[in-house]
């Protein structure tokens, strides 16, 4: 029993530990499994080398009475280099509807562990998925809650980054469904850099 119980541990460090090709250092991935599968993964998407996250913004499409609704689009992180004082943005796919809402940023730390807000399958109702989004930042431990739509239940919180900061995304985005139900943002992993 002790073998298979370090085995499994084992397996489940690996998952957690991902290469990004053109990225120099080993990345932790954190994730939340309570997301839905629809659509397909962007690519990821780093801050530049050397620099963290320390705010973000969502795209989100308001509610759109007896209309398909989506609810979160896209996520998009703002990337700070404390050495060079230089502040980027990074994103990777993003959904057709809605729009960006205004940034949230830590006031000391970078951004750590995340939790989403998601409507599960409402089977022939209105998807939305990923309604919203919450982030804790190092340091002070701040939660930073986006400005997203209130369909869903909030999740767990992701693992912290266990040395540095979240500085990088994929997201899971489907595209238009023509006269189908659309979902758009269904699903986001972050990488964290020491």
């Amino acid at each position: 029993m002790l073998r298979l119980s370090l085995s499994t541990t084992y397996l489940l460090l690996l998952s957690w530990v991902h290469v990004v090709p053109g990225h120099t250092t080993t990345l932790y991935q954190l994730y939340v499994p309570y997301s839905t599968q629809w659509g397909d993964w962007g690519v990821t998407e780093m801050c530049p080398e050397g620099s963290y996250a320390v705010g973000f913004s969502i795209k989100v499409e308001a509610p759109q009475g007896s209309g398909d609704d989506t609810a979160v689009n896209g996520i998009r992180l703002y990337c700070f280099d404390p050495c060079s004082k230089q502040q980027t943005t990074v994103q990777s796919a993003v959904g057709s509807w809605g729009d960006w809402t205004a940034v949230k940023s830590c006031e000391s730390g970078y951004l750590a562990s995340f939790m989403l807000r998601v409507e599960s399958a409402q089977g022939l109702g209105d998807d939305t998925s990923v309604n919203n989004i919450k982030f804790i930042c190092s340091g002070t431990g701040a939660q930073l809650e986006g400005d997203g739509l209130q369909w869903g239940e909030w999740g767990h919180w992701s693992r912290k980054c266990p040395r540095g900061a979240i500085c990088g995304l994929r997201t899971r985005v489907e595209e238009p469904q023509g006269s189908g139900d659309d979902t758009a943002l269904n699903d986001v992993q972050f990488f964290c850099c020491k």
